[in-house]
């Protein structure tokens, strides 16, 4: 079983990869979608897998992966068990800015599953930011499709003078200090 690490490749230039890990592959596909219709002055490739390790054999024409955002499903136990058994997979030196949990369905309250605050628990165990919205709605997609593209722009080294670790230090609970 093969363990992610961020800096494995070399960066493409003027390019970003962003990896989209979930159960709910059609929520990834709209995700994905709505991030690659945002504008943008860089390439960008988004790859969807439900879980990890990823396959081996196709390693050599994956590109560096920049940002790792790991979907759950709030309403779904099964997504959180999925999530937590793929960070295994994750090399420790990709919790240093360029991963985040996006906890999706938070407008069905009245059907969770999984308690907030488990969620929020396992961003602060993986220094991770924990990012929530409800991807059905259009409006909530496009807005955290752009924001997800400006964590993948800044986690990528495309914004001068700011990195992947300064980014996350800023999105920290201040709760914290």
């Amino acid at each position: 079983m093969a363990v992610l690490r961020p800096f494995d490749k070399l960066p493409g230039l003027n390019s970003a990869a962003l990896l989209l890990v979930g159960s709910d592959e059609e929520l990834q596909q709209k995700l994905a979608e709505a991030i690659l219709q945002e504008k943008r002055d860089f390439k960008i490739s988004i790859h969807i897998a439900t879980s990890l390790p990823l396959p081996s054999e196709r390693d050599h024409l994956r590109p560096r992966i920049d940002l790792i955002v790991f979907m759950i499903d709030i309403k779904s136990k099964c997504s959180l068990k999925n999530v937590e058994a793929s960070l295994a997979h994750v090399d420790a030196t990709f919790f240093l800015g360029k991963v985040c949990f996006l906890v999706t369905g938070v407008g069905r309250v009245n059907c969770c599953s999984i308690e907030t605050n488990a969620v929020c628990k396992l961003g602060e165990a993986y220094c991770s930011p924990v990012l929530f919205c409800e991807l059905e709605l259009e409006g909530v997609r496009v807005a955290t499709a752009q924001r997800l593209l400006r964590m993948l722009q800044i986690c990528a080294g495309l914004v001068p003078g700011f990195s992947a670790l300064s980014f996350s230090l800023l999105m920290r609970n201040s709760a914290d200090d």
